[in-house]
């Protein structure tokens, strides 16, 4: 019966975001309560989970989100997105010009939400393509690739890092993991894959044939764009790699686990930012925080989506149904991570979104960490892998890719979704083998 329960909680949570398009938040909200009762908890216990579980989940993860986006903004508003691509494509030329732009969406897709880098990072493949006279989804797709990995494997982004803290994983080390799963992901998916799309036609958007680009001397250098974008990640790395090489009592290592944490990184990261892709460029204080704060209100739904897939992971624990699911699994033959992994596909065929699939999966599949029957930093990864599968009309996504690059539904099912199956196969494949090595 608690099985049942759950599924049908989550083919409501499926009805009321697809079918009758209310708001994910609100949603989940309705779903946690429903499943609770049903459950048959106390009106005030139901009510202390719900609240319980939005302020545990956004505890952990409103302050990375929170810095996330404003490094995001700033990087995108500097020019510094642009002279990342500017310089790779340069240097890459038009032979490699797919790796440039695989290498330009993974950069630049660690710190800025999918949304923002897919807007930001379009128009400018647009103008590579006509540049460089090649067809534009050969082009486009191995940039889309690298954004879709960053987005559903890698924290800062929303869904890796609240499945991080609901797991209590270690961020460092799915951090590391997840790049190292992530790359072939994106080559398969990218390069090699988008060779087969050569052939169907595409053509950007009227909008944004033209696009307004920045002047050579409106933007701030190569080197300095890409530490900068990239410096969350140096010094969390730099933290989980310093626990393997130096002694626990080194005075070295408890100064980088200090600015390792991941919130002490992101906050370093936008002070630099804040200098060298504002001040140091000539704006003022108060044009560099209209940035900072119009980063900020891009996240307030991705963050209220969070909180609500927060509160139906306390229901389901309170209630003792994931207890109950564990109980279950435990019985199976089949790897916790394929289970994971499978349970965030479906979960994501039937509500369309990422974040939601995710943090649905993680709640579901939570006592199988707890009972140490899988590692914590490969299920995350597992999750974010399934999360990405098959997306098609239900998922903004789909839309997104097919009106920017003026496709057919069927030529998007056919490109889009076979680009986005890919990354979520190959994560899984990628999870799979770091599993039998670490």
């Amino acid at each position: 019966m608690p099985l049942l329960i759950v599924i049908g909680g989550i083919l409501l949570l499926f009805l009321l975001i697809a079918r009758f398009k209310l708001n994910a938040f609100i949603a989940f909200i309705i779903v946690s309560l429903l499943v609770g009762l049903a459950e048959g908890m106390p009106l005030n216990t139901l009510v202390d989970s719900v609240q319980t579980g939005i302020g545990n989940i956004l505890g952990d993860l409103l302050l990375i989100l929170g810095l996330g986006a404003m490094l995001g903004k700033l990087v995108a508003d500097s020019g510094a997105a642009q002279r990342i691509t500017s310089q790779l494509i340069e240097k890459f030329g038009r032979k490699h010009i797919q790796w440039a732009v695989m290498l330009t969406g993974f950069i630049v897709g660690i710190p800025m939400f999918y949304s923002v880098g897919f807007v930001i990072l379009v128009p400018l493949v647009f103008t590579v393509a006509a540049a460089t006279r090649l067809p534009l989804l050969y082009v486009g797709v191995p940039m889309l690739a690298s954004l879709s990995v960053t987005h559903g494997y890698l924290p800062p982004h929303p869904a890796p890092t609240a499945i991080v803290g609901m797991f209590q994983a270690d961020f460092g080390k799915t951090l590391i993991y997840g790049i190292l799963v992530g790359i072939p992901a994106i080559i398969v998916a990218g390069p090699l894959l988008s060779r087969t799309f050569r052939n169907i036609p595409a053509s950007p958007m009227k909008e944004l044939v033209n696009p307004v680009l920045l002047e050579e001397s409106q933007m701030p250098g190569s080197g300095i764009s890409i530490f900068t974008a990239l410096l969350p990640v140096v010094l969390i790395a730099l933290a989980t790699l310093g626990n393997y090489v130096l002694p626990s009592e080194s005075p070295i290592l408890k100064a980088l686990s200090f600015v390792g944490n991941p919130v002490i990184a992101m906050l370093v990261a936008v002070l630099v930012a804040i200098y060298t892709l504002g001040l140091a460029r000539g704006r003022s204080m108060s044009e560099v925080m209209g940035t900072v704060a119009e980063g900020v209100q891009g996240i307030t739904m991705v963050t209220l989506v969070i909180a609500g897939a927060g509160a139906l992971k306390e229901v389901l624990v309170d209630s003792g149904v994931s207890d109950y699911i564990a109980g279950l699994l435990k019985g199976s033959s089949v790897s916790p991570l394929i289970l994971a992994w499978g349970i965030a596909t479906v979960i994501r065929v039937c509500v369309g979104s990422a974040t939601v699939a995710g943090l649905t999966a993680a709640g579901i599949v939570l006592p199988l960490v707890s009972d140490q029957a899988a590692s914590p930093e490969l299920m995350v990864l597992a999750i974010g892998s399934g999360s990405l599968m098959l997306s098609h009309v239900n998922d903004s996504g789909f839309w997104l890719f097919k009106e920017y690059f003026n496709l057919s539904v069927n030529d998007t099912l056919r490109t889009w979704t076979v680009m986005e199956t890919t990354v979520g196969v190959m994560g899984l494949l990628g999870v799979l083998v770091l599993n039998a090595i670490i």
